[in-house]
Protein backbone atom coordinates (compact mmCIF):
# COMPACT_ATOMS: atom_id res chain seq x y z
CA UNK A 1 0.00 0.00 0.00
CA UNK A 2 2.62 2.69 0.73
CA UNK A 3 4.14 2.69 -2.40
CA UNK A 4 1.16 1.99 -4.57
CA UNK A 5 1.20 5.43 -5.93
CA UNK A 6 4.67 4.83 -7.61
CA UNK A 7 3.63 1.50 -8.82
CA UNK A 8 0.67 3.66 -11.02
CA UNK A 9 3.01 6.37 -12.18
CA UNK A 10 6.76 4.75 -12.54
CA UNK A 11 5.82 1.27 -13.13
CA UNK A 12 6.00 -2.09 -11.00
CA UNK A 13 9.52 -2.43 -12.00
CA UNK A 14 11.23 0.60 -11.48
CA UNK A 15 9.49 1.17 -8.00
CA UNK A 16 10.55 -2.80 -6.70
CA UNK A 17 13.98 -1.69 -8.34
CA UNK A 18 14.26 1.71 -6.25
CA UNK A 19 12.62 -0.01 -3.41
CA UNK A 20 15.93 -3.00 -3.89
CA UNK A 21 18.39 0.36 -4.31
CA UNK A 22 17.25 1.92 -0.59
CA UNK A 23 17.85 -1.54 0.75
CA UNK A 24 14.37 -3.37 1.15
CA UNK A 25 14.74 -6.80 0.07
CA UNK A 26 11.29 -8.28 -0.30
CA UNK A 27 7.48 -6.88 -0.66
CA UNK A 28 3.68 -7.22 -0.05
CA UNK A 29 1.40 -6.71 -2.94
CA UNK A 30 -1.70 -5.19 -2.18
CA UNK A 31 -3.92 -2.78 -4.28
CA UNK A 32 -1.57 -3.04 -7.16
CA UNK A 33 -3.61 -4.65 -10.61
CA UNK A 34 -2.23 -7.95 -10.93
CA UNK A 35 -2.06 -7.13 -15.06
CA UNK A 36 -0.33 -9.09 -17.07
CA UNK A 37 2.51 -6.42 -17.68
CA UNK A 38 2.49 -6.05 -13.53
CA UNK A 39 3.17 -9.62 -13.20
CA UNK A 40 5.79 -9.58 -15.79
CA UNK A 41 7.69 -6.47 -14.40
CA UNK A 42 7.69 -8.00 -10.95
CA UNK A 43 9.58 -10.99 -11.87
CA UNK A 44 11.85 -9.30 -13.90
CA UNK A 45 12.14 -6.89 -10.75
CA UNK A 46 12.82 -10.12 -8.45
CA UNK A 47 15.37 -11.71 -11.22
CA UNK A 48 17.39 -8.68 -12.01
CA UNK A 49 17.07 -6.45 -8.19
CA UNK A 50 17.06 -9.01 -6.18
CA UNK A 51 13.92 -7.96 -4.63
CA UNK A 52 11.13 -10.78 -3.80
CA UNK A 53 7.32 -10.59 -3.70
CA UNK A 54 6.92 -12.23 -0.48
CA UNK A 55 3.09 -12.14 -0.02
CA UNK A 56 0.25 -11.14 -2.64
CA UNK A 57 -3.34 -10.03 -2.11
CA UNK A 58 -6.50 -10.83 -2.53
CA UNK A 59 -10.48 -10.53 -1.18
CA UNK A 60 -12.56 -14.05 -0.47
CA UNK A 61 -15.78 -12.55 -2.48
CA UNK A 62 -15.47 -9.36 -5.12
CA UNK A 63 -14.77 -5.66 -3.43
CA UNK A 64 -17.14 -3.28 -3.70
CA UNK A 65 -14.96 -0.98 -5.95
CA UNK A 66 -14.34 -4.36 -7.99
CA UNK A 67 -11.39 -6.19 -8.45
CA UNK A 68 -10.47 -10.18 -8.31
CA UNK A 69 -11.28 -12.24 -5.31
CA UNK A 70 -10.58 -16.14 -4.87
CA UNK A 71 -14.18 -16.58 -5.79
CA UNK A 72 -13.86 -15.81 -8.82
CA UNK A 73 -10.57 -15.33 -10.25
CA UNK A 74 -8.72 -18.35 -8.12
CA UNK A 75 -6.89 -19.74 -11.43
CA UNK A 76 -5.52 -16.53 -12.43
CA UNK A 77 -4.57 -15.84 -8.53
CA UNK A 78 -2.74 -18.73 -8.13
CA UNK A 79 -1.03 -18.91 -11.81
CA UNK A 80 -0.09 -15.23 -10.81
CA UNK A 81 1.48 -16.63 -7.53
CA UNK A 82 3.39 -19.65 -9.01
CA UNK A 83 4.77 -16.84 -12.02
CA UNK A 84 6.30 -14.90 -8.73
CA UNK A 85 7.36 -17.93 -6.82
CA UNK A 86 5.21 -16.24 -4.11
CA UNK A 87 3.73 -18.85 -1.99
CA UNK A 88 1.83 -16.42 0.56
CA UNK A 89 -1.74 -14.90 0.08
CA UNK A 90 -3.08 -12.86 2.25
CA UNK A 91 -6.75 -11.13 2.84
CA UNK A 92 -6.76 -7.52 3.24
CA UNK A 93 -9.83 -8.03 5.84
CA UNK A 94 -13.12 -9.44 5.87
CA UNK A 95 -16.04 -8.27 3.62
CA UNK A 96 -18.00 -5.23 5.60
CA UNK A 97 -20.99 -7.10 5.25
CA UNK A 98 -19.58 -9.95 7.23
CA UNK A 99 -18.74 -7.72 10.00
CA UNK A 100 -22.61 -7.55 10.53
CA UNK A 101 -23.64 -10.33 12.96
CA UNK A 102 -22.33 -13.66 14.03
CA UNK A 103 -24.12 -15.47 11.57
CA UNK A 104 -22.24 -13.25 9.43
CA UNK A 105 -18.43 -13.74 10.36
CA UNK A 106 -19.14 -17.30 10.77
CA UNK A 107 -20.11 -17.55 6.92
CA UNK A 108 -16.94 -15.91 6.00
CA UNK A 109 -15.04 -18.04 8.49
CA UNK A 110 -16.11 -21.16 6.55
CA UNK A 111 -15.71 -19.58 2.94
CA UNK A 112 -12.08 -18.83 4.01
CA UNK A 113 -11.41 -22.25 5.55
CA UNK A 114 -12.62 -23.85 2.73
CA UNK A 115 -10.30 -21.48 0.30
CA UNK A 116 -7.70 -22.09 2.81
CA UNK A 117 -7.44 -26.09 2.34
CA UNK A 118 -7.72 -25.64 -1.86
CA UNK A 119 -5.19 -23.26 -1.54
CA UNK A 120 -2.33 -25.38 0.54
CA UNK A 121 -2.83 -27.92 -2.61
CA UNK A 122 -1.25 -25.54 -4.68
CA UNK A 123 2.07 -25.12 -2.18
CA UNK A 124 0.33 -21.78 -1.16
CA UNK A 125 -0.49 -20.69 2.54
CA UNK A 126 -3.56 -18.07 2.92
CA UNK A 127 -3.34 -15.66 5.69
CA UNK A 128 -5.59 -13.18 7.25
CA UNK A 129 -4.77 -9.49 7.57
CA UNK A 130 -6.33 -8.10 10.97
CA UNK A 131 -7.76 -3.99 11.28
CA UNK A 132 -9.18 -2.74 14.58
CA UNK A 133 -12.40 -3.98 13.84
CA UNK A 134 -11.43 -7.24 14.65
CA UNK A 135 -11.57 -6.24 18.26
CA UNK A 136 -14.75 -6.22 18.72
CA UNK A 137 -16.97 -8.70 20.10
CA UNK A 138 -19.44 -10.96 19.69
CA UNK A 139 -20.69 -13.01 22.51
CA UNK A 140 -17.39 -12.17 24.97
CA UNK A 141 -15.30 -13.13 22.24
CA UNK A 142 -13.13 -10.68 19.88
CA UNK A 143 -13.70 -10.92 16.20
CA UNK A 144 -10.09 -11.86 15.92
CA UNK A 145 -10.33 -14.72 18.03
CA UNK A 146 -13.51 -16.28 16.23
CA UNK A 147 -11.91 -16.13 12.86
CA UNK A 148 -8.98 -17.91 14.09
CA UNK A 149 -10.45 -21.04 15.56
CA UNK A 150 -13.29 -21.11 13.25
CA UNK A 151 -10.82 -21.02 9.86
CA UNK A 152 -7.99 -23.12 11.45
CA UNK A 153 -5.92 -23.48 8.31
CA UNK A 154 -5.89 -19.46 7.87
CA UNK A 155 -2.27 -17.83 8.99
CA UNK A 156 -2.25 -14.53 10.83
CA UNK A 157 -1.00 -11.13 9.18
CA UNK A 158 -0.76 -8.83 12.42
CA UNK A 159 -0.81 -5.46 11.81
CA UNK A 160 0.62 -3.94 15.42
CA UNK A 161 -0.96 -0.24 14.32
CA UNK A 162 -4.38 -1.70 13.90
CA UNK A 163 -3.97 -4.26 17.12
CA UNK A 164 -3.07 -1.21 19.20
CA UNK A 165 -5.70 0.85 18.07
CA UNK A 166 -8.08 -1.40 18.43
CA UNK A 167 -7.24 -1.07 22.15
CA UNK A 168 -4.57 -4.42 22.39
CA UNK A 169 -1.23 -4.84 23.11
CA UNK A 170 0.63 -5.43 19.72
CA UNK A 171 3.41 -7.79 22.03
CA UNK A 172 0.82 -9.66 23.57
CA UNK A 173 -1.81 -10.69 20.61
CA UNK A 174 1.60 -11.63 18.90
CA UNK A 175 2.48 -13.59 21.31
CA UNK A 176 -0.69 -15.03 21.57
CA UNK A 177 -0.53 -16.18 18.15
CA UNK A 178 3.17 -17.84 18.23
CA UNK A 179 3.50 -20.31 15.43
CA UNK A 180 0.70 -18.94 13.29
CA UNK A 181 1.68 -15.31 12.57
CA UNK A 182 4.73 -15.60 9.67
CA UNK A 183 3.56 -12.45 8.16
CA UNK A 184 3.70 -9.15 10.71
CA UNK A 185 3.09 -5.34 9.83
CA UNK A 186 5.36 -3.12 11.08
CA UNK A 187 3.28 0.29 11.26
CA UNK A 188 3.97 3.04 14.19
CA UNK A 189 1.39 4.38 15.32
CA UNK A 190 1.36 8.58 16.37
CA UNK A 191 -0.60 10.79 17.83
CA UNK A 192 0.17 14.27 15.77
CA UNK A 193 -0.91 17.62 16.72
CA UNK A 194 -3.88 19.29 16.26
CA UNK A 195 -4.39 21.07 12.75
CA UNK A 196 -4.22 25.12 13.12
CA UNK A 197 -7.19 25.48 11.31
CA UNK A 198 -8.92 23.33 13.77
CA UNK A 199 -8.11 26.33 16.44
CA UNK A 200 -9.09 28.85 13.56
CA UNK A 201 -12.53 26.88 13.89
CA UNK A 202 -12.93 27.48 17.66
CA UNK A 203 -12.01 30.68 17.50
CA UNK A 204 -15.01 31.42 15.07
CA UNK A 205 -17.18 29.43 17.75
CA UNK A 206 -17.13 26.30 15.32
CA UNK A 207 -16.53 24.11 18.23
CA UNK A 208 -17.80 21.19 16.09
CA UNK A 209 -14.92 21.38 13.34
CA UNK A 210 -12.56 21.85 16.09
CA UNK A 211 -13.80 18.55 17.83
CA UNK A 212 -13.66 16.37 14.65
CA UNK A 213 -9.91 17.37 14.83
CA UNK A 214 -9.31 16.69 18.27
CA UNK A 215 -10.70 13.02 18.13
CA UNK A 216 -8.69 12.87 14.76
CA UNK A 217 -5.48 12.92 15.46
CA UNK A 218 -3.89 9.31 15.54
CA UNK A 219 -1.59 8.57 12.67
CA UNK A 220 -0.05 6.23 10.84
CA UNK A 221 3.94 6.68 11.66
CA UNK A 222 7.13 5.65 10.12
CA UNK A 223 8.82 2.38 11.79
CA UNK A 224 10.00 4.83 15.04
CA UNK A 225 8.71 7.40 15.05
CA UNK A 226 5.27 6.32 16.68
CA UNK A 227 4.65 4.92 20.36
CA UNK A 228 4.80 1.61 19.74
CA UNK A 229 7.69 -0.74 21.18
CA UNK A 230 9.54 -1.77 18.07
CA UNK A 231 12.33 -4.18 19.48
CA UNK A 232 9.86 -6.10 21.39
CA UNK A 233 7.49 -6.39 18.49
CA UNK A 234 9.88 -7.60 16.33
CA UNK A 235 11.50 -10.05 19.04
CA UNK A 236 8.00 -11.55 19.63
CA UNK A 237 7.64 -12.45 15.94
CA UNK A 238 11.07 -13.90 15.93
CA UNK A 239 10.28 -15.72 18.59
CA UNK A 240 6.70 -16.88 17.36
CA UNK A 241 8.72 -17.89 13.83
CA UNK A 242 7.46 -15.06 11.81
CA UNK A 243 8.68 -15.04 8.09
CA UNK A 244 8.58 -11.14 6.96
CA UNK A 245 8.15 -8.14 9.13
CA UNK A 246 6.23 -5.55 6.02
CA UNK A 247 6.96 -1.95 6.43
CA UNK A 248 3.93 -0.29 5.56
CA UNK A 249 2.35 3.45 6.09
CA UNK A 250 -1.59 3.65 5.19
CA UNK A 251 -1.35 7.92 5.34
CA UNK A 252 1.92 9.88 4.32
CA UNK A 253 0.87 12.68 5.24
CA UNK A 254 2.66 14.41 2.26
CA UNK A 255 5.54 12.77 2.53
CA UNK A 256 7.57 10.76 -0.17
CA UNK A 257 6.99 7.30 -0.04
CA UNK A 258 10.99 6.25 -0.39
CA UNK A 259 11.69 9.10 2.22
CA UNK A 260 8.91 7.59 4.56
CA UNK A 261 10.56 4.03 4.16
CA UNK A 262 14.21 5.36 4.38
CA UNK A 263 13.17 6.67 7.79
CA UNK A 264 11.99 3.57 8.75
CA UNK A 265 14.60 1.25 7.16
CA UNK A 266 17.07 3.88 9.51
CA UNK A 267 15.28 3.63 12.50
CA UNK A 268 15.02 -0.14 12.24
CA UNK A 269 18.83 0.29 12.10
CA UNK A 270 19.29 2.14 14.95
CA UNK A 271 17.44 -0.27 17.27
CA UNK A 272 19.74 -3.11 15.69
CA UNK A 273 17.11 -4.46 12.81
CA UNK A 274 18.86 -4.55 9.23
CA UNK A 275 16.77 -4.84 6.16
CA UNK A 276 18.50 -8.43 4.97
Amino acid sequence: MTVKEQFASLGAYETMSKLADIGYRSVEISQIPTTPENIDAMRRAQDEKGIKVAAMSAGISPPPMGGESIATHFSKIVNDLKALDCHFLRIGMLPFDSMASLEAVLGFCKSAEVAAKKLQDHGIKLYYHNHHVEFMKFDGKRLLNIIADEAPSLGMELDVHWIQRGGANPVEVIKEFSGRADLIHLKDYRIGAIEPAAFDALAKGDFKTFMEAFQNVVQFAEVGEGNIDMPAVIEAGLAGGAKYFFIEQDNLYGRDAFDCLITSRDNLAKMGYSLS
